[in-house]
């Protein structure tokens, strides 16, 4: 999964790019895999569209997996939101596999 952000600074005017991907393995909580700014970020997106995974754009969620270290898992505080998420991934996953049948 992946989260990006496209905002403009105050100070340059300039747009940037942010993205985080996460993976769930229903072992723990999720956990940040990927994350980046600017050509970074643009890297993480073009794998995931790639890779066929699904790509959700949401400026506040972004900024906070952004705020977690690579490779740990989320903080109870965004359990919520990566929850709907992840019900997001899920139901697209559906029907997808409806359409193929």
């Amino acid at each position: 999964m992946i989260e990006n952000n496209e905002n403009k600074t105050k100070t340059k005017n300039k747009r940037e790019d942010k993205a985080a991907a996460l993976v769930y393995d229903q072992a723990g909580a999720p956990r940040i895999v990927a994350k980046g700014v600017g050509e970074v970020a643009r890297k993480i997106i073009e794998n995931a569209e790639e890779e066929g995974i699904p790509i959700q754009k949401n400026e506040v969620l972004v900024e906070a997996l952004m705020q977690v270290e690579l490779s740990k898992e989320i903080p109870p505080q965004l359990y919520q939101a990566v929850a709907e998420l992840l019900a997001f991934v899920y139901r697209l996953e559906k029907v997808k596999s409806t359409a193929r049948l």
